[in-house]
C-alpha cells in the first residue's frame, strides 16, 4: 500500500518493495523480470518482463538513473541503483502536470509521455550536444552542412513524420522519424549514450520507436515541449 500522501493527483505514489532488488548489474534471469516489472510501476518504459536484461532494460535503468541525477548513468544495476528502484515512493513524473504532450527535458536527457496531465511514461533519450559541426550532406553529394548541434527549447508541435524504417537524413539515418521542429524530429537510432550526441534530434531507441508508432501515443500535432530543466 502506497504512502498516504498531499501530492497533487496528477503526481502518483508508489509503495516500496517489500522485497528490495538485488544489485545484478546486467545480468538475465527472475531478478531482472522483477526489476523490469518495477521500472514498469515507475513508468520507465521497457519491451517486455521476460527477464532478458536486453537493450530496452539497460534504457530504462539509465533513464531512472539520470531521473535521480546519479553522476554516471550506466544502465547497469549496481547497489545504489538496487536501493534507489527498490524504496521509491513517488512515481517519477514530468514537469507538466496539465494535459498530453510530450516533453523533452534537456538537463535531465529523458524524455516523458504525459496523458491528462499524468506522467504515464519515461524514455531514455539523447539530445543536441551544442557542438558546432560541418558535414557532407548525405543527400546532396559535394554540398556540406554546418550549424550548431542543439535541440532548440520552446513548445513545439509533431507536424510530419515517416512511417516506415530508415531514412536518409541529411546528417546521417534516422528511425521513424517524427519532427517538431524543422528537420528536428524524435526518432529512433542505434546510439542512445547518458550524454548529448545528437546534431539535434530527439534519440530513442529503436524498440521505443516501434512503440511509440504502434501505440499511437505521439499523432500529428501531439505538443512537444523541450526545455533544459531550468
Amino acid at each position: 500500500m502506497a504512502p498516504p500522501t498531499t501530492l497533487p493527483d496528477v503526481i502518483q505514489t508508489v509503495a516500496p518493495m517489500a522485497e528490495p532488488l538485488r544489485a545484478i548489474g546486467r545480468s538475465s534471469g527472475g531478478e531482472a523480470a522483477r526489476l523490469q516489472e518495477r521500472l514498469l510501476e515507475l513508468g520507465f518504459w521497457v519491451q517486455s518482463t521476460d527477464g532478458d536484461y536486453g537493450l530496452t532494460t539497460r534504457q530504462a535503468v539509465m533513464a531512472f538513473q539520470k531521473y535521480v541525477g546519479f553522476p554516471d548513468p550506466s544502465g547497469s544495476v549496481d547497489e545504489q541503483t538496487a536501493a534507489a528502484l527498490s524504496s521509491e515512493t513517488v512515481r517519477p513524473h514530468a514537469r507538466a502536470n496539465s494535459g498530453t504532450l510530450v516533453e523533452v527535458d534537456k538537463a535531465k536527457q529523458i524524455l516523458f509521455f504525459v496523458i491528462d496531465g499524468r506522467t504515464e511514461y519515461i524514455v531514455n533519450t539523447s539530445t543536441g550536444d551544442g557542438e558546432p559541426y560541418t558535414e557532407p550532406d548525405q543527400n546532396t553529394p559535394g554540398e556540406v552542412i554546418t550549424g550548431v548541434s542543439i535541440t532548440p527549447s520552446g513548445l513545439h508541435t509533431v507536424n510530419r513524420e515517416r512511417p516506415e524504417g530508415w531514412w536518409e537524413g541529411d546528417l546521417g539515418q534516422i528511425y521513424r522519424p517524427k519532427y517538431f521542429v524543422g528537420g528536428v524530429a524524435v526518432h529512433g537510432s542505434s546510439s542512445i549514450p547518458n550524454y548529448p550526441a545528437s546534431h539535434g534530434c530527439v534519440r530513442v531507441s529503436v524498440p521505443a520507436m516501434d512503440w511509440i508508432w504502434e501505440s499511437g501515443i505521439m499523432p500529428l500535432k501531439t505538443p512537444v515541449w523541450v526545455h533544459d530543466g531550468a
